[in-house]
């Protein structure tokens, strides 16, 4: 995938973030947590590294996070 595409659906325009606001186990706020996460791993970061940095040090919180996946492009056809 080229550089930035993720950031935008398939008519080009930028595309939202869908991301559970909490974590079902626990409920401690990630969403705002995704995003730099992303940047981050980007820029050649290790994951495990980052998610210490901010504060995500819970297993669930982890799991929220590491396994989230992008199907925003996939259901807007439907």
């Amino acid at each position: 995938m080229e550089p930035g595409r993720r950031d935008r659906n398939l008519t080009g325009d930028v595309k939202p973030m869908i991301i559970p606001i909490r974590c079902f186990t626990c409920g401690k706020v990630i969403a705002n947590i995704y995003e730099v996460y992303l940047s981050r791993i980007e820029r050649g970061e290790d994951p495990g590294e980052v998610l210490d940095d901010l504060g995500v040090e819970r297993y669930c919180c982890r799991r929220m996070i590491v396994s989230h996946k992008d199907l925003i492009d996939d259901v807007m056809q439907y």
